[in-house]
């Protein structure tokens, strides 16, 4: 086993996950202390230019499969794709986003290649024996959950999106490694012919960097469009409360909470939220927090880093004239 650390990098289409650079972010740091390389597996179908852009990013060597089954997403072909590549690199760590696609992926690569496993992780440290431990936060970030691997066994784990920052992309050039793709007879069974997307060009919240999300005191559908021009603006997601979903404001796939989506942007702008626990459980890890009401006890406020006390269609279309003229410079 070497002391690299290889990073699948999650790509639909040709765009990369950020939250896949993320963790090669993540990979730099603890190859310092390997003395290994960072390498990455990059898996689908004409993905020349996803590689060459994580050369860019620090790769020192890159694990190709590269074939038309793999042009869309499927468990059962990507974990074999997957499986291999880790097999050919023979890393000490793999690390992937705890995106959805991480999510359906690692358990099944981590049987594949007998290796740990830790999900959802935000924090990481390696023992003088090469024993990697993960933080990862449970009951909604109330509690962390500290995991020690066995320094012997290969060690696999998934980052949440935007706890680590974007890799500088000033390298240049890296080993390239084709792994075959081995087709088997059973995936006619589990073909994958479609991927519909349902949110239009508009980011996920549990992808974004930046996430503005308005609550029921939008009043109707009609009243989120200054959310949307002040997400756009900043290019981030639209969030929605339940009580915005449940009135018919925004559909729940963009609901923010305990029953919704859990998200850790490192900006989050609350925007009539009045903060009710569900809600916060679903976004109090953000690294920065902004809450707009008009009432000052609300409990959005209490972890809140910033705070207006005032009304939001006053307050977010300011904020969005702000943000374009900032940009403008």
């Amino acid at each position: 086993m070497t002391k690299d650390i290889l990073v699948f990098i999650e790509q639909r289409d040709g765009m990369i996950l950020p939250a896949a650079l993320q963790a090669l972010t993540a990979a730099k740091e603890l190859a310092a202390k390997t003395g290994g390389r960072i390498a990455a597996a990059v898996i689908g179908h004409s993905v020349s230019p996803v590689v060459e852009r994580v050369e860019k990013c620090g790769a020192s060597a890159v694990y190709i499969v590269d074939a038309e089954p793999l042009a869309k997403y499927n468990a059962v072909t990507y974990a074999r794709a997957l499986g291999d590549a880790v097999a050919k690199a023979d890393p000490q760590i793999v690390l992937l986003a705890a995106s959805f696609m991480g999510r359906d992926l690692s358990p099944r690569v981590a049987i594949r290649t007998n290796s740990g496993l830790a999900t959802d992780c935000t924090a990481f440290e390696l023992a003088d024996d090469g024993a990697l431990s993960a933080s990862r936060p449970i009951f909604n970030g109330k509690a962390f959950n500290h995991v020690r691997f066995s320094a012997g066994n290969r060690q696999m784990a998934s980052v949440r999106p935007n706890t680590f920052g974007m890799p500088d992309e000033s390298g240049s050039g890296a080993e390239r490694v084709e792994v075959p793709f081995a087709a088997d007879a059973n995936d006619a069974k589990s073909v994958t012919k479609q991927i519909a997307r349902t949110g239009g060009d508009e980011k996920d919240v549990t992808e974004a960097s930046i996430v503005v999300t308005g609550g029921r005191s939008l009043k109707s559908e009609e009243n989120f469009k200054i959310i949307y021009e002040l997400a756009h603006a900043l290019d981030g997601a639209v969030g929605a409360s339940r009580a915005a979903c449940d009135a018919g404001y925004q559909p729940h796939t963009r609901q923010v909470g305990l029953t919704g989506k859990t998200v850790t942007p490192q900006l989050y702008v609350a925007c009539g939220v009045s903060g009710a626990i569900q809600h916060l459980a679903g976004m109090r890890g953000s690294r920065r927090i902004v809450a707009i009401n008009t009432d000052t006890e609300a409990p959005i406020f209490s972890v809140a880093d910033y705070g207006i006390v005032g009304d939001l269609f006053t307050i977010v279309p300011l904020l969005t004239d702000a943000v374009k003229k900032a940009k403008a410079g």
